[in-house]
């Protein structure tokens, strides 16, 4: 065990934490407002005013910040975790255009927040300014406004179309079918018929990503790694069983693997490099950063994998109290903050990413089946199967 470390130190230590976020106080000030003990012209005067106006730390005493008395361990982690929440909150999309509401949400019912785009929606992305949705029975992709749930185009010819990518300036649309096909939407174009860019995927495609140079999608029982632009495919199968979702974190690829009640994290070739064990049939998990939650469709529960070295930090089940209304998840999202599921079973489950606690359940009334889930940086978007509509929340 280390030992206590200064409050000079953790000075030094939340000034370097939150100086990207643009913080307050840049310049020397010529006393060191509140705090008595601190001489004039003090070196770390500014460091120390910052964290008390961020809320870090309020001193010793309501005068007094106490600049040699120690830290202890567990002094550190309330800092250190109070320094993530503040600069995540105000490095954010939504503290750029003002929406502060995180700790009361709401599902927008009736006809507020909810947008027809017809039967079987069942995927959908966000670019940041439009909600792209995947009709996989129909073979649409719908392009919906995401500041006021304006269906505003929808291009045809996208069979089975089952997941969607953004990536390059582009959207993707991974097609359900034997072999499996790969779809792609200029933006910039008119609406009409997709552009089919490959048709030898592995069987059945459930899921897409992209890792900055490759788009992958998670198959049956294979995933398949385009290159784009000659759009050639590689496809690997050994050691996957049935795989719902496929996500990347920076590093590796990683899917979700139904039958084997397991995440594998991927070589670069496809390969599996590791098999981390989860709930009941994973399905379509989300990464915020740090951790991979996933949703586990069978054990209506949702476990918590931290990425750098797959172990699992936390399981939300009803063994362990913590449900928070899981009834058979069916997919996760990322706000920025928050992580959202929706349960196949009706209404969505809310966490909180920084220290992996539940906020709270909400019901859905009057829309069935939630399905696919997707932040646009503001609101989190939900496909509704059941109601040929998506939600906002």
């Amino acid at each position: 065990m280390t030992s206590p470390r200064s409050r000079r130190f953790l000075a030094m230590t939340a000034l370097a934490l939150v100086a990207f976020a643009g913080g307050a106080m840049r310049e020397a000030l010529a006393t060191c407002g509140v705090f008595a003990d601190v001489p004039d012209g003090n070196a770390f005067c500014a460091s120390i005013l910052q964290v008390y106006y961020l809320g870090i730390t309020s001193g010793t005493t309501p005068t007094t910040y106490g600049p040699s008395a120690t830290v202890t361990r567990e002094q550190m982690a309330a800092f250190l975790a109070r320094t993530y929440d503040r600069t995540a909150s105000r490095t954010s999309r939504r503290a750029a255009l003002g929406q502060w509401w995180t700790t009361t949400p709401h599902y927008d019912q009736q006809d507020l927040g909810l947008t027809t785009v017809g039967s079987g929606p069942r995927a959908l992305k966000s670019d940041g300014a439009d909600v792209w949705v995947a009709r996989n029975v129909a073979g649409t992709v719908s392009r919906v406004r995401a500041s006021d749930g304006k269906l505003l185009e929808t291009w045809t010819g996208a069979t089975s179309g089952v997941d969607v990518l953004v990536a390059m300036g582009r959207v993707f649309v991974a097609g359900n079918a034997s072999p499996g096909n790969l779809y792609l939407i200029d933006p910039a174009s008119a609406p009409g018929a997709v552009t089919t860019v490959a048709t030898d995927l592995g069987n059945f495609p459930r899921a897409i990503a992209f890792d900055g140079t490759n788009i992958w999608t998670a198959n049956s029982n294979s995933v398949s790694i385009i290159t784009p632009g000659s759009w050639s495919v590689s496809t690997v199968s050994p050691g996957f069983l049935s795989l719902f979702g496929i996500l990347y974190d920076g590093t590796s690829m990683w899917v979700a693997d139904s039958n084997g009640d397991a995440v594998r994290k991927l070589n670069a070739d496809g390969s599996i490099a590791q098999t981390v064990t989860v709930g009941d049939a994973p399905v379509f998990p989300v990464f915020d950063g740090n951790n991979i939650w996933v949703p586990n469709f069978n054990s209506s529960s949702l476990t918590v994998v931290r990425a750098s070295d797959g172990t699992v930090l936390k399981t939300f089940s009803a063994a362990n109290g913590d449900q928070n209304g899981l009834n058979a998840p069916a997919a996760a999202a990322f706000d920025g903050q928050r992580i959202l599921v929706t349960n196949s079973g009706g209404g969505l489950s809310l966490f909180k990413a920084a220290d992996l606690s539940p906020i709270g359940f909400f019901a859905t009334a009057g829309v069935l089946q939630p399905q696919g889930a997707c932040s646009d940086g503001v609101h989190f978007w939900i496909a509704f199967l059941g109601s040929d509509k998506i939600g906002r929340f």
